[in-house]
């Protein structure tokens, strides 16, 4: 196989949410020209790092393609766009500065190499994944990242429409060779990782189900029955991935719920409204505040209950 075309530029913003940084991918477009996807943070330093490799590489930046919203993505294009000139390309939902609207299975073509867009979402609204057809690549932003697994966050998440988006990639790139994710290393095996990937929310919803049988009534208690094994200062985006999954069972007739009529405790709210200082360094939290979707200091408790009893445990 011939060398890659595709070079990664990685942010300097390592958290618990973006694990090492913001993966940057350079592409080669065959004719003096690149792709790059996702910017990243608006870090001058990281701006001239990606115009670095490319200078390097005998490349001018001639489009820039934004995988979805979030800070630790998009805030870049405009710094990168204004250094560059290129155009920016994202959702139409995208409320970041973009020049051009991409469609569903759009091509983005410069030079030689088509990009494929493909409407992503789950993770964010306005979520994209971005398909190389001559290196099979899926430039998967936060839908699929190198180690472990995102977060699905309402509002802005949706577990159901994110466990569409995992099915239709699943589906529709069978002969897909690498994933290059928006955080972590390259994934070689990329079927597998969706495979895991779909597995993993199927089980995960299984034991949420089951803490509801075993009495756990509320997120707070649901996360302690479910999360035990991992480190309480990630218990808020615990809670926040176990409202996705309610959402959608209280969707679906599933389970319901009723409103506490009283406040929550200082352990309850510790999870439910959390300071997020205590989980990032205060560089860090936008992305973590938008990757939770979290409003502080907006607080409710909520009972639920599975109804099996009705519907059966589809």
């Amino acid at each position: 196989m011939s060398e890659s075309r595709v070079r990664r530029v990685r942010a300097a913003n390592p958290s618990p949410m973006t694990l090492d940084g913001t993966n940057t991918y350079l592409i080669d477009a065959g004719d003096g020209r690149a792709f790059v996807i996702d910017p990243g943070p608006a870090i001058p330093e990281h701006i001239e790092a990606i115009c670095t490799a490319a200078a390097e590489a005998g490349l001018t930046i001639g489009a820039i393609a934004v995988t979805h919203g979030h800070p630790d993505h998009a805030p870049g294009a405009a710094l990168l766009a204004e250094k560059t000139h290129a155009p920016v390309y994202a959702h139409p939902e995208a409320r970041f500065r973009h020049d051009f609207a991409l469609s569903d299975w759009e091509y983005l073509t410069l030079g030689e190499t088509d990009l494929r867009a493909i409407y992503a979402p789950g993770h964010a609204h306005d979520h994209l994944v971005f398909w190389l057809d001559d290196e099979a690549t899926l430039f998967t932003g936060d839908v699929v990242i190198g180690s472990g697994t995102v977060v699905i966050a309402p509002p802005g998440g949706d577990m159901r429409v994110y466990q569409t988006t995992l099915d239709r990639l699943r589906r529709e790139f069978p002969n897909a060779r690498r994933i290059d994710g928006g955080h972590g290393e390259s994934v070689e095996d990329p079927m597998a990782k969706l495979d895991e990937y779909i597995a993993h929310r199927r089980s995960r919803e299984r034991e949420v189900l089951d803490a509801l049988d075993a009495g756990a009534a509320t997120i707070p208690a649901i996360v302690e029955h479910v999360y035990a094994g991992i480190p309480h200062e990630l218990w808020p985006a615990a809670a926040r991935q176990v409202l996705a999954y309610l959402i959608a069972l209280e969707r679906e007739g599933r389970v319901k719920s009723k409103h506490f009529d009283r406040p929550p405790t200082p352990e309850e709210a510790a999870i439910l409204d959390p300071d997020l200082s205590r989980i990032v360094d205060p560089a860090s939290r936008a992305v973590a505040a938008a990757e939770l979707g979290i409003d502080r200091g907006v607080t409710r408790i909520e009972e639920y209950e599975a109804i099996r009893h009705r519907l059966g445990d589809r």
